[in-house]
C-alpha cells in the first residue's frame, strides 16, 4: 500500500495575497490543489490520499473532490506550525490505517500541480531498493558561498550540488518512527522532507527531477502555471 500526503495547510505570504492560501486560487475555474490531487488520483502507484489542511477549508475541499471524482481520499490531517510538523500529522493518519511494514508514503506540495504520474511512480518504485527517494535537478549556475552577502567566501563545486524537489517517498514505518520520536524543536528546525531522514541514517536515493514540476510560490510562478494550463486547454 502506498499513501500520498498532500500538504495544503500553508498561507503563502510570498504571493502577497493577504491570508488567502495560494493552493486554493482558481486557474481555469479549478483550484490549484485540485490539479495536484488529480495527478495522484490518476497514479496507479498510489492507493490512498491524506490531505493536510486547515479546518476552515475542509468542507470546500470535500466538495471539489466530489465534483472532480477524487476517490482515493482517506482523511484530513491537521496543519502544524511548521512543514515537518504537518508531515508528522499526516504520517500519524497513515500509520493509523497502515497494516503492512512494506507500506510506502509519498509527500508532495499542494502547490506543485504539474507533477507527473511518471515522477510519482519513479519515486515510489525506488523504495524497492532504498528507504527513501527524492527527485533532484542539477545546478545550472555557478554557486558561490558568502557569509555576509557582500563578498565571495567560497566557490562551490557545481557538479556535486543538486536542487531537491517534491514529491519525496519513504518507507512509511521507519520514516514515521523518526518523526514520532523527534522533539518539537527538531521538527521545527527541519527544512526539507528528506533532511530528517538523512540525519537519522535512512538511505535516501536521488532520481532525476522535472523542470516542469515547479512550486507555485510567487506571482510569476502563478502566471507561468496559468500560461501552461491555458495553452493545454485551447
Amino acid at each position: 500500500m502506498n499513501y500520498a500526503i498532500i500538504l495544503s495547510g500553508g498561507i503563502g505570504t510570498r504571493m502577497q495575497m493577504g491570508d488567502f492560501p495560494k493552493q486554493y486560487l482558481e486557474v481555469e475555474k479549478k483550484p490549484i490543489l485540485l490539479y495536484t490531487l488529480e495527478q495522484f488520483q490518476k497514479s496507479s502507484a498510489v492507493e490512498k490520499i491524506v490531505i493536510v489542511a486547515a479546518d476552515a477549508w475542509r468542507e470546500k475541499i470535500r466538495g471539489w473532490m466530489e465534483e472532480d471524482g477524487i476517490t482515493k481520499f482517506l482523511a484530513f490531517a491537521d496543519a502544524g506550525d511548521t512543514r515537518q510538523e504537518s508531515i508528522h500529522n499526516g504520517l500519524t493518519v497513515c500509520m493509523e490505517d497502515s497494516v503492512s511494514e512494506n507500506d510506502g508514503v509519498i509527500i508532495h506540495d499542494g502547490v506543485r500541480p504539474l507533477v507527473s504520474e511518471q515522477l510519482i511512480g519513479d519515486c515510489l518504485a525506488a523504495l524497492a531498493d532504498h528507504e527513501g527517494c527524492m527527485p533532484v535537478l542539477p545546478m545550472k549556475d555557478t554557486i558561490y558561498q558568502s557569509s555576509d552577502g557582500t563578498k565571495i567566501d567560497h566557490l562551490l563545486e557545481r557538479s556535486t550540488l543538486f536542487a531537491g524537489q517534491a514529491p519525496e517517498a519513504f518507507r512509511l514505518h521507519p520514516y514515521a518512527k523518526i518523526n514520532r520520536e523527534a522533539s518539537k524543536e527538531e521538527l521545527s528546525l527541519t527544512r526539507g522532507t528528506s533532511e530528517i531522514a538523512y540525519r537519522h541514517g535512512m538511505d535516501v536515493a536521488m532520481i532525476p527531477g522535472d523542470e516542469r514540476n515547479f512550486k507555485i510560490t510567487t506571482r510569476s510562478d502563478l502566471e507561468r502555471f496559468c500560461t501552461i494550463v491555458e495553452g493545454e486547454t485551447k
